[in-house]
């Protein structure tokens, strides 16, 4: 499954190069939604609430409203995650606060592990939490197993490429499929159809950004894909 992302920074659609540095802004979050109305699902980051700096809640919740649309950024409490379903949330994704275990036990109990996504974010080889601000010393690939009970599926980003259109370490994909049967969505570096479609072979979705923003990869060529 291909899923279009909209990530929210100051109320505008933007796309960020690392998490960093800000490479563009899109048309309205609305308008957007629409460009991307031929595809099942969309995801939506609220990059201000994932980095504690301040929260887009109202177009979080208009676009959840209009779209089966998977939403994170800032999923820190089993309140907020709640609130999000309320709004219309499809799925969550919970990143920061996965590796607070009584968070994630709490988030789990008042939303259901089917409704949750663990984003295990990984830059020089290690997990990245808060905004892709801080970093871990857990391993991805090693902690797959721990999360599944929580969850019904991972966003597994790769930090070094995100952003930046070079292609994706199809290799790590790879191994994150060979831990773990719960659903895989694939972010960071992808830029090709050839990238899209060796995940599908791995069984892993591709979350697209930057490539579509820029019209590398054209909306109405990915939408007409089919993967067996």
């Amino acid at each position: 499954m291909i899923i279009p992302c909209i990530d929210l920074m100051g109320g505008k659609v933007v796309q960020l190069v690392q998490g960093r540095e800000k490479a563009l802004e899109g048309d309205s979050p609305l308008a957007t939604l629409e460009k991307f109305s031929a595809f099942p699902q969309i995801q939506v980051i609220d990059l201000d609430a994932a980095m504690g700096s301040g929260a887009n809640d109202e177009i979080v919740e208009l676009l959840a409203s209009r779209a089966v649309a998977r939403i994170g950024g800032g999923v820190r409490t089993p309140e907020r995650a709640r609130r999000l379903i309320d709004q219309g949330a499809h799925r969550i994704i919970v990143g920061t606060a996965a590796f607070n275990q009584p968070v994630l036990e709490q988030i789990a109990a008042a939303v259901g592990p089917q409704r949750i996504i663990v984003a295990l974010d990984s830059k020089g080889g290690k997990v990245v939490v808060k905004g892709w601000r801080e970093a871990t010393e857990v391993v991805a690939e090693d902690v797959l197993k721990h999360f599944e009970p929580y969850c019904s599926g991972f966003l597994c980003t790769y930090v070094d490429k995100e952003g930046m259109m070079q292609g994706t370490d199809l290799a790590w994909f790879r191994r994150l499929r060979e831990k773990t049967t719960h659903e895989i969505t694939a972010a960071g570096g992808i830029a090709t159809l050839d990238d899209i479609r060796a995940l599908a072979l791995l069984h892993i979705n591709a979350a697209l950004g930057m490539a579509i923003y820029t019209g590398r990869l054209d909306l109405a060529e990915l939408a007409q894909l089919t993967f067996s």
